[in-house]
């Protein structure tokens, strides 16, 4: 599986949108209901009403990447937080690798002064 660049930020699209959407579709989503801009440097992910499939917009100087990934037989765990959920992209790979964001938290980060 391809990795995507650790800076990108990540907005999650609470609900679920229709599978036939495609980019123009999504871009709308993104300026008109997140209030972001689709140009940005972010991935944009999407999910039907059954979470068994996400899609992902992406833009990268010259054009949209638009991906899907279908589940065969099971579901996407959806965070179940504000209206638009920013996430990192490590929380995205687990997203997709199909691990519950609520169960899986890294640790904070930690800043120190001195060590003694």
């Amino acid at each position: 599986m391809f990795r995507f660049d650790a800076g990108l930020k990540v907005y999650l699209h609470r609900e679920p949108v229709d599978g036939r959407k495609a980019i123009n579709g999504l871009a709308l989503l993104v300026e008109q209901a997140l209030g972001l801009n689709p140009f940005e440097p972010a991935i944009y992910v999407f999910s039907n009403r059954r979470r068994d499939r996400i899609k992902l917009l992406l833009w990268d100087r010259t054009g949209f990447w638009l991906m899907l990934k279908r589940l065969e037989a099971d579901r996407f765990h959806w965070p179940k937080e504000a209206a638009v959920v920013t996430l990192t992209v490590e929380q995205l790979h687990w997203l997709l690798a199909g691990i519950d964001l609520a169960a899986m938290r890294p640790h904070p980060a930690r800043t120190y002064t001195q060590v003694g």
